[in-house]
């Protein structure tokens, strides 16, 4: 249940109103915006007389809601979330690309990458140190050497870091990991959700392969309600029965999610469709449909890719990809 409170009210009176509310037991929810005030009610509320709480002085309207998920819910918050860190951002307005390599290979090859994507444009370094495969004998990742290198990129670049967690016995390896990426296979590891809820750092939460937007939602719901409120939804593709790519990127979820939630969404067209030449295309799609940044795997040599060298783009594909970022940003009055 969310109740709206009228402006310019009496804080003292206010402040009595929630507490009779936490008194019964309720979390509270509180989002105070330029003009709208509301308190946002968590718990069983169908015992709340609805005309009796809209009978107060205070109180503009009440509406219950009827979505599985509260903290994620649009409704509790009138205002796009703007998660800011180092140079980027992503929502209200502000828009970053995430761009590396699928997975860290080597010093050399790191550092390449994270050089020629900053001279790009892009505000953030993404490299995969723990890599989740379908089969057990593929590369797995340099694991902790991995994350080693991504730090060491970050302090020769200035590129704050976004890589993959895939267990939560490897967490203390990523205390100066900027994002916390959740992967796909892990939207629904609730265990994981649930301790990321308590960090504060982002965390950037791909939505599974088979997922609804609802259950994408209620996963974010799990670190939301932890009190962890710095949450980045990824639309990376989902399952269809089409062969010709390897997954279909829903460009639908970003409008949809944009209304569902004030929490900012990306999107990844390297993963979407696991093809190269579809990465710009998707790329521009998704700017005009409304999302608030991109992460795409950049190599210097995707032939000789240990990991997703299909789906990946050289340095200079991905200039021209930046290029298109700048002007249809400027277009769509989006800040970079």
């Amino acid at each position: 249940m969310i109740i709206i409170l009228k402006q310019h009210h009496d804080k003292a009176k206010e402040e009595a109103f929630i507490e009779q509310f936490r008194q019964r037991g309720f979390d509270i929810h509180y989002s105070q915006g330029a003009t709208t005030t509301i308190i946002g009610l968590v718990g069983d509320t169908v015992s709340l007389d609805i005309d009796l709480i809209r009978a107060n002085e205070l109180v503009e309207d009440v509406k219950r809601i009827s979505e599985p998920f509260k903290f994620a819910n649009r409704k509790f918050h009138a205002e796009d979330a703007m998660i800011a860190v180092g140079d980027g951002g992503f929502g209200a307005g502000r828009f970053s690309v995430i761009a590396g390599p699928c997975s860290v290979e080597s010093h050399d090859q790191i550092m390449e990458v994270a050089m020629r994507v900053k001279a790009s444009g892009a505000k953030f370094l993404r490299g995969g140190a723990f890599k989740p495969r379908t089969s057990p004998y593929a590369f797995q990742g340099l694991k902790a050497e991995g994350i080693d290198l991504l730090l060491e990129a970050k302090k020769e670049t200035g590129l704050p870091l976004v890589t993959e967690l895939i267990s939560l016995n490897y967490l203390d390896l990523y205390s100066d990991v900027d994002i916390i990426q959740v992967g796909a296979r892990n939207m629904q590891n609730f265990e994981m959700l649930r301790q990321l809820g308590r960090s504060d750092k982002p965390i950037l939460l791909k939505r599974g392969l088979s997922s609804s937007i609802e259950e994408l939602l209620m996963s974010a719901e799990y670190i939301l309600a932890g009190g962890n409120s710095n949450v980045i939804l990824c639309e990376r593709g989902i399952r269809t029965f089409e062969t010709a790519t390897r997954n279909t990127l829903d460009i639908s979820a970003v409008p949809l999610l944009k209304k569902l939630t004030n929490l900012p969404v990306i999107v990844d067209p390297s993963h979407a469709t696991g093809i190269s030449f579809l990465v710009r295309p998707l790329s521009k799609a998704a700017i005009v449909a409304g999302a608030d940044g991109l992460i795409i795997e950049v190599h210097n040599n995707p032939q000789a890719a240990l990991c997703d060298g299909a789906q990946s783009i050289t340095p200079d594909d991905f200039d021209v990809v930046m290029k298109d970022v700048k002007a249809l940003c400027g277009y769509e009055n989006k800040v970079l």
